[in-house]
């Protein structure tokens, strides 16, 4: 039986085929982010689609410095296009998207990868965006925030003889 997609990974595929279409060609992002944004009927999911691409987009060049830096004998040119955008999604919602937990992040990315990338993606981008979001957390790169959103935040209740 086939899983029904959430709107958040339906947008985050959107996401990941305008930034595809964007590494190729830089000029044509106004008209496949309009398109697929159009699309999109939902005011905070639209700005959350508006977002991501831009901030992916704009900080591109650091979220590579930050993937090559933390990468172990590999350079970035030789990772599929496909897996690069996935991590740079994913490194970008760690960064700049605060009120996304980490483990919705990673889920979702992964969870892509599987489907629109090669067999070995989804492991390969789980360990690099696990270490990599370790690694920002210790240089104080990632803010998370509100209930639920850091690890152990949500605990349960302690079991009473009630």
């Amino acid at each position: 039986m086939l899983k029904k997609k959430s709107n958040r990974r339906i947008i985050r595929e959107k996401v990941l085929q305008v930034l595809y279409a964007h590494s190729y060609n830089r000029d044509g992002i106004e008209v496949t982010a309009g398109e697929l944004s159009e699309e999109i009927t939902d005011a905070s999911e639209r700005e959350f689609f508006e977002n991501l691409v831009r901030k992916t987009i704009q900080y591109t060049g650091s979220i590579d410095d930050e993937i090559e830096a933390k990468s172990e004998n590999w350079e970035i040119d030789r990772m599929a296009r496909i897996d690069r955008i996935l991590l740079r999604m994913g490194i970008c919602e760690f960064k700049f998207f605060p009120e996304i937990p980490k483990k919705v992040t990673m889920n979702e990315i992964i969870e892509i990868a599987k489907e629109y990338s090669t067999a070995a993606s989804g492991k390969f981008i789980n360990g690099f965006l696990d270490k990599i979001y370790e690694e920002l957390e210790k240089e104080g790169k990632i803010n998370k925030r509100g209930r639920g959103l850091i690890d152990g935040s949500l605990t349960k209740p302690a079991k009473t003889n009630d």
